[in-house]
């Protein structure tokens, strides 16, 4: 599943207005949908060259291109934007905070194309702009379970509903880790290989503890428990314990969790009293941190176990 994203999404969103965008033509054109991170930068449909014109991207004028537009005359302007907005643009963009000429905008407005201006310079916004609309238009589905920052790898905890991950989550966050989110986790698919997870924007940062009601973690533990997003790089799934069923005990073999289409390392943890389920998410979260730096205990002790072998029957 992705989402959608539109013009007026650029600037209602708290987490576009890195943007800076400003509308100079009102409403106009808002409910229009972005399809592409693609920008287009219209120097050569200016001169009149218009061979491969890509009028439904975001036209990006930066200063080249409103330099070229000032030092036009004011008939050679209207001709040059006449042929430019006959195109049906989607959208024209200024950077470098510099605002087009009143014919311009008044252009735009006859042919219904939306106008911005953006203080950011060209690199800046063709840059943050590929980002935002890579971000949204990413592959994502929402997980129920709990995110946290342990020893900076990110750490989704799933399991059935009352089988205590948020609990597990808040005594981590007391020991010292980072909560993401909590009850409802956003992942998305970017950079073609990396999960990122972040909590639900209406309750990130907050937490329900049965018993307790609702918490406000950087309320409660400060602004340092907490972050906005983290990559997934291990899956620990919650379970009641189960006395007819066999849990691994050796860990010589990877497990791995389907999300996306993509396969995370994965931890099954049976739950019961009297077990330390975050001091066992943590030791998991530090093992697979070795796992990445290629150090794999389980398979090295069963090597050495083997190598002792092999010396026991020589000798014998």
């Amino acid at each position: 599943m992705t989402q959608k994203l539109f013009l007026r999404d650029l600037l209602s969103n708290p987490e576009d207005t890195q943007l800076q965008l400003l509308p100079l033509t009102g409403e106009l054109g808002l409910g229009r949908e972005i399809k592409s991170a693609d920008v287009n930068r219209p120097g050569l449909s200016l001169a009149g060259f218009f061979d491969h014109f890509a009028a439904d991207r975001i036209q990006v004028f930066g200063k080249g291109e409103s330099a070229y537009i000032d030092s036009l005359s004011e008939k050679k302007l209207h001709e040059s934007l006449e042929k430019f907005f006959s195109g049906n643009v989607f959208c024209a963009v200024f950077t470098h905070g510099k605002k087009p000429p009143y014919l311009f905008t008044e252009l735009a407005l006859q042919k219904g194309t939306p106008v911005f201006v953006s203080s950011l310079t060209t690199a800046e916004f063709i840059r943050l702009f590929h980002y935002v609309v890579s971000e949204t238009h990413a592959p994502q589905k929402n997980v129920h379970g709990t995110l946290v920052d342990v020893f900076g790898l990110g750490v989704l905890i799933i399991g059935a509903s009352g089988v205590g991950k948020s609990e597990a989550a808040l005594e981590l966050i007391e020991r010292g880790h980072r909560l993401i989110g909590d009850d409802i986790v956003n992942v998305k698919w970017v950079k073609e290989s990396m999960l990122v997870g972040q909590g639900s924007r209406f309750i990130r940062h907050h937490m329900e503890i049965r018993g307790l009601g609702i918490l406000n973690v950087t309320d409660v533990f400060g602004i340092g428990s907490v972050r906005n997003r983290k990559r997934i790089e291990l899956v620990v799934k919650l379970e009641l314990w189960d006395d007819d069923k066999e849990y691994e005990r050796l860990g010589l073999y990877d497990t791995r969790y389907e999300l996306l289409g993509m396969e995370v390392p994965y931890v099954l943890l049976p739950v019961r009293p009297g077990r330390n389920i975050p001091i066992l998410i943590e030791s998991a979260a530090l093992n697979q941190r070795l796992k990445k730096m290629g150090v794999y205990s389980a398979q090295e002790l069963d090597r050495r176990i083997q190598d002792w072998i092999k010396v026991g029957k020589k000798d014998g």
